[in-house]
């Protein structure tokens, strides 16, 4: 019987807005977009114009540093544009869809050897799955990691229900988790699970070489980072890689296929939406789309955020934007941008805050409608206590963020860098009474570390 973990530190924030269970069929989008940036570690090239024709699978752009590794496209059709922002730089390579889709045909060998799966992740723009630790990079194919991780639940807010959303992925989980066990070529595959977790994912993973664990605990007990930190830490030299379950499940269908079919079910949350539920769709599928699928924007002339991912962690998009390749969800929260006048001098019972600012901490169950409004101004780290709070892995967080401002890498190793990636230190930087941007400086630090280290 698989022991469990038991977190004590951290915050589950709640937010009124989570998804309906029912799902969506979105018809096929008129255009899907690919975002760049939104690939770890990958400089991208790319390999089409607008105006080409392409299918899916076909590549649309690979990384400089590493040019076997490629992206490529979720549907066919033909490039609509290539948008570009500051110093030229790619924002959104748009595919306008076909009415039929046409696949690129992969042939799949019956029995896969590590050297063959690999060259088929690459060459089906797949391989982007698979995370690096550290730094949360696209991995490199050339390593060997010494154990991969899956998390098998997520615990962050308003977070999609895993074992509902990858119902009718078993097959395709069972075949990913195989492959999986072909790259680690011997070495553990670990799948952590939620000790409250009821569904297809029990089943998932029983196989010979699937270690599972089960947590139990606040967010970010759902984090890969956390997890890793509680079963085999990263130190230095060590290379791991991850996978979101997601993920794991589109690779399965392509192998079980030999077919790019990038489709998931996400789900789409928040106050900012008038009906909440799980939506169907492709990788790169419009965010007004998803938006109109569920229902409608919420009642009110009110501004919007539009995250592509969780309110904590996720990435900032615009309702003309479109969903990430790494996204499970699309969170949609009322924009910040309203003055209140002495909104901290105010009983706030409807405002959520980690300390009992707010007589709001009377009622602990009570879910919240929570804007972007930052509530206060940037100013100097203040010593509080509080990270350590939230922040459930061996480091010392603001320590940590010191070392990183001053660009000192030995402290910055010693205090666990390695361990780290920005979505890990989201709490803290939500809980931050000097408002800062925590997230930005552990991805600055991350950066320092790949320049200089490497």
């Amino acid at each position: 019987m698989t022991k469990t973990i038991k977190l004590r530190k951290g915050l589950d924030i709640k937010l009124k807005g989570e998804a309906e269970k029912y799902i969506t069929r979105l018809p096929r989008s008129t255009v899907y977009g690919i975002a760049p940036a939104g690939f770890p570690g990958i400089s991208p090239k790319l390999l089409v114009q607008a105006g080409e024709n392409v299918e899916a699978g076909t590549p649309l752009f690979f990384d400089k540093r590493r040019p076997e590794i490629v992206v490529t496209s979720p549907v066919s059709g033909v490039v609509e544009a290539v948008e570009r922002g500051d110093k030229r730089a790619v924002l959104n390579v748009v595919v306008r869809a076909d009415e039929v889709q046409r696949h690129r045909k992969f042939d799949i060998p019956a029995r896969l050897t590590r050297e063959a799966t690999i060259e088929l992740l690459l060459a089906s723009g797949l391989w982007p799955c698979i995370i690096q630790r550290p730094y949360g990079i696209v991995a490199t194919p050339a390593d060997m990691p010494k154990a991969v991780f899956v998390s098998g639940f997520d615990s962050a807010p308003l977070a999609p229900d895993l074992n509902f959303a990858l119902e009718a992925e078993f097959v395709n989980l069972k075949r990913g988790f195989e492959v999986l066990r072909t790259l680690a070529a011997g070495r553990p595959v670990h799948l952590s699970l939620s000790a409250t977790s009821e569904g297809v994912l029990d089943a998932v993973g029983d196989e010979e070489g699937i270690v599972k664990h089960t947590f139990a605990g606040p967010h970010p007990a759902g984090n890969v980072g956390v997890q890793i930190s509680h079963i085999d830490p990263v130190n230095k030299g060590d290379r791991v890689w991850t996978a979101d379950l997601w993920n794991v499940a589109l690779i399965g269908r392509f192998f079980n296929t030999g077919r790019l079919d990038m489709t998931k079910i996400y789900a789409v949350a928040g106050s900012g939406v008038g009906r909440t539920g799980y939506v169907e769709a492709s990788v790169g599928t419009p965010i007004a789309d998803l938006v109109r699928a569920t229902g409608s924007r919420a009642a009110g002339d009110e501004r919007l955020r539009f995250i592509s991912g969780n309110a904590l962690s996720g990435r900032r998009v615009g309702e003309d934007g479109y969903i990430g390749f790494y996204a499970n969800m699309l969170t949609v929260l009322p924009e910040g941008d309203r003055y209140e006048l002495l909104g901290w001098a105010r009983p706030g019972l409807n405002k959520f805050s980690v300390s009992r600012t707010y007589l709001s901490w009377l009622r602990p169950g009570k879910k919240y409608v929570i804007d972007t409004n930052l509530r206060g101004g940037q100013r100097p780290f203040i010593v509080t206590g509080l990270f350590e709070r939230y922040m459930p892995m061996d480091i010392y967080p603001m320590q940590l963020l010191k070392a990183i401002l001053a660009q000192d890498i030995d402290k910055m190793e010693a205090l666990g860098i390695y361990e780290v990636l920005p979505e890990d230190l989201a709490l803290c930087e939500f809980a931050d009474p000097s408002k800062n941007d925590i997230q930005q400086i552990v991805q600055d630090g991350i950066d320092l570390m790949v320049k200089e280290v490497g």
